[in-house]
């Protein structure tokens, strides 16, 4: 299947694809191996600080590679794109899946460079078709702001979409969707960036439903760190159908690491002392996999 069958089956069974974003090597073979052990499919992302650290070309070859060696059902997303070119260059370098991420910008700005990215991913499904390796990509817009940080925090970001004025309109969201084609929307529904200490804010699910009846296509939630199961599930009976992971990761990732160091200074080969971080992502990933579909 491909992944935009996988999106539609999610919608319809009201579970969603998990998606887990990364930095290093062993983050992909985190959420590989989770994702392999629950049979479910997987997202990869890697944002732009993340794919230059990575290498753009480098987080596609990988990740297929454990696609076409496993036969698993494991796709990459270029996420949180934040110009026309940038989205070009993950489309060519194979990427499933590309977000523009326009959500500060106006919403007529919004709309003519997702649009420009929307018509540019179709110009080359369509080429495609002849090449002998037809390719399919899915294409995200996001409009309201949820911050951009993947960090602890100690309060909600100034601007961020928590309180329901602030909330992405319904009537919104329909314009942008129509005018730009996009095949799934990120909405602000009081879900934000990074984690906040003492508890994250309450996700307004009733919202999730009036975007999802009104635009008509899979609705996608960032920012998931920290939010109950309870959330996210209600999220998802209302029509997300990806869920976005971050920050618990790298939390989980950084802990692991320290014990780990700690536990064994002598210690000086990293595929040792980097392997409990590794398992620590892991067991994340499984726990928000088993959240997301119901497991």
């Amino acid at each position: 299947m491909t992944l935009r069958e996988h999106v539609k089956s999610a919608l319809a069974k009201k579970v969603a694809v998990g998606h887990f974003n990364v930095s290093t090597l062993d983050g992909i073979w985190a959420i590989a191996d989770a994702a392999r052990e629950l049979k479910v499919p997987v997202i990869v992302g890697v944002s732009e600080g993340e794919r230059d650290y990575v290498g753009v070309r480098e987080a596609a070859s990988i990740v297929k590679s454990i696609r076409e060696e496993r036969g698993q059902e494991i796709f990459l997303n270029a996420d949180h794109t934040y110009s026309f070119d940038r989205v070009k260059e993950a489309i060519e370098a194979g990427f499933d899946m590309v977000i523009f991420d326009g959500a500060q910008l106006s919403l007529e700005e919004n709309i003519r460079v997702t649009k420009q990215c929307v018509e540019y991913a179709k110009q080359v499904i369509e080429t495609s078709k002849n090449s002998g390796s037809p390719r399919d990509i899915l294409v995200e817009g996001e409009l309201g702001f949820i911050g951009t940080s993947s960090k602890l925090l100690d309060v909600i970001p100034a601007g961020a979409a928590v309180g329901d004025a602030m909330l992405t309109k319904p009537e919104d969201a329909v314009k942008y969707a129509k005018e730009t084609g996009i095949d799934m929307l990120a909405p602000a529904v009081g879900n934000i960036h990074g984690m906040v200490r003492g508890g994250e804010p309450a996700l307004n699910t009733k919202r999730v439903g009036e975007i999802s009846k009104a635009v008509g296509i899979p609705l996608v939630l960032h920012g998931a760190s920290g939010n109950t199961a309870l959330d996210i599930q209600n999220s998802i009976k209302n029509g997300v159908a990806i869920v976005h992971v971050n920050t618990e990761l790298r939390v989980a990732y950084r802990s692991g690491l320290m014990k780990s160091l700690s536990e064994n200074q002598d210690e000086v080969a990293p595929y040792k002392f980097l392997k409990p971080a590794k398992l620590a992502m892991q067991k994340v990933v499984e726990e928000k996999l088993r959240i997301f579909n119901r497991l």
